[in-house]
């Protein structure tokens, strides 16, 4: 149970979105091979749902495109083979669908929440003189859904100066444990005005038309709209009340700019270990060495190792490097609960131009991305308790640091690329403003120690 939890949260599959949404044609808009980004994108989107109100939502996005892995915000995948006219993927994609859960309609009352999931499956594209042509056949991974659905999509890309703009169509065969799954009545859910009802396999539509407006370099304006189209089974159902659901996107990215044909799966690797203390002290405070006690309503420790790969080292000529970590954290509750791990995936920005660093080389680091737990950390779960909060698996990571080379400090140039400094390891909901986070406010803060070294 606990390792299907994890791989539900990996893809925010802990919290239900409303409809069905095409995310990964405004994503992969933006996937030029070699490169890596940041960003965030607001969806703004109305409820299926009888009584359900409007929705506005935060997405982060974590963008990689490498050689034989990508991830494109709520899609990860292999490439299978990717050749310049077709390409076939292993994906693993968020189903965007589910109840609201923020403010359950009256139409939903007494029912099982229906939750997002994820799928597993194929995606192959071709590309013809004409435009693309995509073939996805995927199923729940999760056996959330237990649902199969077929994906037919064309899109054409459409460039002028710094504009580029992609219009889709795609149809979705679904099948009927996924039809029935997010618009069927269960006869232990009917009531006078909820009849039980069962929903059979079929069809579904969305046209949408992307684009990006590129501002510098670096940045990137995204945009998009969408209809999605209910086929009749889901228009049939009961507690369904649109069967037409506009979509919008508004957001941005900032490209790394590496574009070196995928140089960085082939750079050096970054080893990490660290030890922690939690902290009442907010990240603000703490980096600004306002507050940096470790002694606290709780005394929890974490113990954690990272690697890391350099997406693009001295962007522009700076003395700036990006690097992408994957870590895993133990966490030491000392008996208040149990002991349970955390991972996280982020992507790090080190800058190193200090007038000092001829003599000894000191970087200061921000990482940004995603963190899922296999529980709640104490110190997280015992604020949010007290103030009537509620938790999510879930949160987004945030990992200031500061280092200085030990091969400097000590006049050893093998120990050159190896570096001691502090960090904070920062979970945050992003103040309630997301649904893929669970709509959390507040997280949880460990002041650590570390030693990393460059192989």
């Amino acid at each position: 149970m606990r390792t299907l939890k994890i791989g539900l949260a990996l893809l925010g599959l802990i919290w239900p979105l409303a409809p069905r949404a095409e995310v990964d044609p405004l994503v992969d808009i933006l996937a030029t091979p070699g490169s890596a980004g940041l960003g965030a994108l607001f969806r703004m989107y109305p409820s299926p749902y009888k009584g359900a109100d409007p929705q506005l939502d935060v997405l982060p996005l974590y963008l990689y495109e490498g050689e034989r892995l990508f991830l494109h915000a709520s899609r990860v995948g292999i490439k299978l083979f990717n050749r310049p006219e077709d390409r076939l993927d292993l994906i693993l994609d968020y189903r965007f669908e589910g109840f609201p859960t923020d403010e359950v309609p009256q139409s939903l009352t007494g029912m099982q929440t229906r939750q997002g999931s994820a799928d597993i499956g194929l995606a192959y594209r071709r590309e013809t003189p004409l435009g693309q042509l995509r073939v996805e056949l995927v199923h729940d991974a999760f056996n959330i859904n237990q649902g199969s659905e077929v994906r037919l999509g064309y899109s054409y890309d459409w460039t002028r100066g710094r504009l580029r703009l992609r219009p889709v169509a795609t149809v979705f065969l679904r099948s009927a444990e996924l039809n029935d799954y997010y618009y069927g009545v269960r006869p232990e859910e009917a009531r006078p005005d909820r009849p039980a009802y069962q929903a059979n396999a079929g069809l579904q539509g969305w046209l949408g038309l992307y684009g990006y407006y590129r501002l510098t370099h670096g940045w990137r304006l995204l945009g998009g709209a969408g209809v999605q189209f209910l086929g009749e089974d889901a228009r049939n159902s009961p507690i369904v009340e649109r069967d037409v659901q506009p979509t919008a996107y508004l957001g941005a990215a900032y490209d790394f700019g590496s574009h070196q044909e995928f140089a960085q799966e082939r750079g050096p690797l970054y080893v990490k270990a660290l030890y922690g203390q939690s902290t009442d002290c907010i990240l603000a405070k703490i980096v600004t060495l306002r507050c940096v006690s470790t002694h606290g309503r709780d005394d929890t420790d974490i113990v954690g190792i990272e690697l890391g790969k350099p997406f693009v080292e001295r962007v522009n000529g700076w003395p700036l490097d990006f690097v992408g970590y994957l870590s895993v954290i133990r966490h030491l509750e000392k008996d208040l609960q149990d002991d349970s791990w955390q991972a996280n995936a982020y992507v790090k920005a080190f800058f190193y131009g200090f007038p000092w660093s001829h003599r000894v080389k000191t970087r200061i680091g921000l990482g940004f991305g995603l963190s899922v737990a296999e529980s709640i950390p104490f110190s997280e779960a015992d604020e949010a308790q007290e103030e009537g909060r509620s938790t999510s698996n879930l949160l987004t990571y945030i990992d200031p640091t500061i280092d200085v080379s030990v091969g400097d400090i000590v006049g050893s140039k093998r120990l050159a690329d190896t570096f001691f400094g502090f960090g904070v390891s920062h979970r945050s909901g992003i103040f309630g403003s997301s649904q893929l986070l669970g709509n959390v406010y507040g997280g949880s803060n460990y002041i650590y120690v570390y030693v990393e070294s460059k192989l």
